[in-house]
């Protein structure tokens, strides 16, 4: 019998993996795709890139990875993200450990075995004292339910399941269906193929440009100096890596202060020169951006200002601001020249909030009537996120209930580690953790640390099984809710709340208080002793 078997090689599964094994447990890892990266391994559409500096979206934990690799980009392509897991997997020498292309069908707790049995779709078995789920925040892609899909003559795809194989759209009718991350970073490149590109908006969404660059020595030797010191402040929250790292200390430091300790003129020049410097910055431009409604209202329409300024045709610009929901409340994209691709002859913007698409023929796809006829559609249509990868496995607990049954009315959780009714089992960036409202690498780094604690303290203290509490469920999860009304994220449906989902409970998925907040509370909970769990 295994110690754990870990499910997932992306980041949080790797790192988890590396704990694990230098803690001493005899550990496997299961992984559906044929090779590590996660997320990055499946989303390689065109244009795909991280909108977290690489910088920091980077291990912290290892020395030799530190001085081995050097990023290219201030934001890093998929390539380059795919590149450097790689490189980190095999520095480390995980590979050994991971049984590839192998899915996850079921896993099961046997009581009287007190371990998990797990089964893949390629006849797999495992018997394993604990689990533990890396299976990642954004791994389970939505597909819209549109009538007549299995109809259509030409080509489809979603971004997250990309061929490696790329289509070849040079001079194609293709279809961008959604305008959330995926399809703002890919719009722009298909455009540039297509003979003619259609895209269909639901929702118009915030977007602030990128500038990407290429990293200098001089960025570099800078990176060096000061990244213990960032990527200290980036774990509690204080530096986000949307846009921080090398940015002056100067233009730096308005973001730790509300609104009201500047006029309006210098608010006016502050979100300026945080639009020209680029990236995820001028998200938060103000300490309160997403807690005082005014103050959100005057950044939001700064932006907006900035796409009718970028826009040539002022119909379609129209149509491209974002209205009806505060500034972040659904994420904010990171891209290069999205608003500008409007003003190409081949680019045609289609409103499909106010005329949803009726069906898809085998020519393409119906609006109000008319049909668009297409070659290729692209989904760009997300993800059943943070809880999606685990719901669509049997997953069955103590009593053989499903995951899918104890969060019939949504995600509870205990410290977004582990659920009451499936002992012995943890995860990683699972909902009720900060997960995709933090820096998640390093989220994913301070969880793995964590279960390494906990599971050597185990180890140590002669305990093989662990449940949760319930009432530090309940504590825990009331308190995820409640910290959302504190900020302005539950005023808005978004895949924040699974709005994106048809059936999906709405309630908040990630925890929102910061990650600063939430170690402290980890924290506390290994210095007393594990309190909410009951240790046999």
């Amino acid at each position: 019998m295994l110690d754990v078997t870990v499910v997932g090689a992306g980041f949080g599964g790797l790192y988890m993996l590396y704990r694990l094994r230098e803690l001493g447990f005899s550990v496997r890892g299961i992984e559906a795709a044929s090779d590590v990266g996660g997320a990055w391994y499946w989303n390689r559409y065109p244009g795909a890139r991280c909108d977290v500096e690489s910088l920091v979206y980077s291990f912290t934990f290892s020395p030799e990875v530190d001085r081995e690799w050097r990023w290219t980009e201030r934001y890093a392509a998929q390539p380059e993200i795919q590149r450097y897991i790689s490189f980190v997997a095999d520095r480390l020498d995980l590979r050994p450990l991971i049984d590839f292309s192998n899915h996850v069908e079921s896993a099961v707790f046997d009581r009287e075995a007190n371990c998990w049995r797990i089964r893949t779709d390629k006849g797999l078995s495992y018997a394993s004292r604990y689990l533990v789920l890396a299976t990642g925040p954004i791994s389970k892609p939505v597909l819209p339910d549109i009538p007549g899909i299995g109809e259509f003559e030409g080509s489809y795809v979603h971004t997250a399941r990309w061929p490696k194989a790329p289509p070849d759209f040079a001079g194609k009718r293709v279809g961008v269906v959604g305008t959330g991350s995926s399809g703002i970073q890919t719009i722009p490149m298909i455009a540039e193929q297509a003979g003619k590109l259609y895209v269909f908006q639901r929702t118009a969404n915030y977007t602030v440009p990128a500038r990407n660059v290429a990293l200098t020595e001089a960025d570099i030797a800078q990176w060096d100096a000061e990244k213990d010191e960032i990527r200290a402040a980036s774990r509690i929250g204080m530096v986000s890596g949307l846009g921080d790292v090398l940015m002056p200390e100067a233009m730096r430091g308005t973001r730790m202060r509300p609104a009201s300790d500047f006029t309006p003129e210098q608010r006016r020049e502050i979100m300026e020169r945080l639009w020209q410097w680029g990236g995820g910055a001028m998200i938060i431009p103000f300490a309160d951006t997403w807690i005082d409604p005014a103050v959100n209202d005057e950044v939001a329409d700064f932006m907006r200002e900035k796409i009718r300024e970028t826009v040539k045709d002022p119909e379609v610009a129209e149509r491209l601001i974002p209205r009806g929901f505060y500034l972040g409340t659904k994420r904010v994209c990171v891209g290069t020249s999205y608003y500008e691709t409007y003003n190409r002859d081949n680019v045609e913007l289609v409103d499909i909030k106010s005329h949803p698409i009726e069906r898809i023929t085998p020519r393409g796809m119906v609006v109000d009537g008319t049909e668009y006829e297409l070659d290729y559609i692209v989904f760009a249509t997300g993800f059943d996120a943070l809880t999606g990868a685990l719901t669509s496995i049997e997953l069955r607990g103590e009593h053989g209930q499903t995951i899918n049954e104890a969060w019939a009315e949504g995600p509870q959780t205990f410290l977004g580690l582990a659920v009451e009714g499936f002992p012995n089992m943890l995860m990683l960036s699972g909902p009720g953790s900060p997960s995709v409202l933090s820096n998640v690498v390093q989220t994913n780094e301070f969880q793995a640390d964590l279960i390494g604690r906990f599971l050597s303290a185990m180890r140590e203290g002669g305990k093989t099984r662990f449940d949760v509490v319930p009432e530090a469920q309940i504590e825990w999860t009331d308190h995820v809710h409640e910290v959302v009304t504190r900020s302005l994220f539950g005023t808005t449906d978004s895949w924040y709340v699974g709005a994106n989902v048809p059936g999906k409970p709405r309630v908040i998925l990630p925890y929102a208080g910061g990650p600063g907040a939430y170690r402290a509370k980890c924290e506390e909970f290994c210095e007393d002793g594990f309190p909410g769990f009951a240790l046999r």
